[in-house]
């Protein structure tokens, strides 16, 4: 009897009613510590997913490009390439990327020589971003260059419209010789290649696609002048996709002056769908 009593006095106390919603509390607490560690783990594997799309989408493009450049200068030549599925968008734009250029001397020479758009391709990364605009992959900033063994490629991750974007482009390069005699003045050559993909299939599609960049003609254009006077500079001016930039190439001269040939060399290259 006295067991029966001591039960239904424990049942009614204060630590009967203890024991369960201890209990609830920490199952409770559990669950809340399960949950939030989930939640954690799984926001931090997607991160690492997407950061390694990115990585991938990033490499994708340097083959890409490599694939363009590997044709230059041969008619015929092709390179292909699959970029993967990253996450994101590939947009071919040919009619983007418009590019003037002027040559002028200061004195009498004054002309546009080039004036056209020369296409350019873009991924569209994931919602998640990268963090890494401004960073280029393959050459800078410069809108044109006369520096010796310097890229023509211009492969970015810019702020796009909604998104951070990888553009793959080409900016104009320039090169000087001079030698020989015409009408007893100097001769110098002024080479400024150009990489043309405004022949590209314009598309814009998520995932695989199998790439194939064809050199479809390299065509030469020549501009010549001639100055009396003994020009020490020639300057061309770039203005591409709205950013201007330019270059002082000297040129020899003597008493009589100079004859100053500028050659546009000029890459067509088309990329397009692999059709395998």
């Amino acid at each position: 009897m006295s067991r029966i009593k001591f039960i239904r006095k424990f049942a009614n106390s204060k630590a009967a009613l203890a024991l369960p919603m201890t209990f609830m509390i920490l199952f409770v607490s559990t669950l809340g510590i399960v949950a939030f560690t989930y939640f954690f783990s799984s926001q931090r594997i997607n991160l690492q997913s997407q950061t390694l799309k990115i990585s991938e989408a990033k490499q994708g493009f340097i083959s890409l490009d490599d694939a363009v450049t590997s044709t230059l200068g041969q008619s015929g030549s092709a390179g292909t390439v699959e970029l993967g599925d990253y996450g994101g968008r590939t947009s071919i734009e040919p009619t983007s990327n418009p590019l003037t250029i002027e040559v002028s001397d200061g004195s009498g020479i004054e002309e546009t020589i080039f004036n056209a758009s020369i296409g350019r391709v873009v991924y569209e990364l994931p919602s998640a971003g990268s963090s890494d605009a401004g960073v280029y992959l393959k050459g800078d900033s410069r809108v044109i260059t006369n520096q010796s063994g310097v890229t023509p490629s211009q492969l970015c991750i810019v702020k796009g419209a909604e998104h951070e974007e990888i553009r793959l482009g080409y900016r104009p390069t320039v090169s000087c010789t001079s030698g020989g005699l015409e009408d007893e003045k100097i001769v110098n050559y002024i080479r400024v290649y150009i990489v043309n993909l405004n022949s590209s299939d314009a598309l814009a599609l998520m995932g695989k696609i199998p790439l194939v960049a064809s050199c479809i003609n390299t065509q030469l254009t020549t501009h010549t002048y001639t100055v009396d006077n003994q020009t020490v500079n020639v300057q061309l001016s770039a203005t591409l996709n709205g950013s201007s930039g330019s270059v002082s190439v000297p040129v020899q001269s003597n008493d009589q002056g100079a004859v100053i040939h500028v050659e546009i060399v000029e890459s067509q290259v088309s990329i397009a769908r692999w059709i395998r």
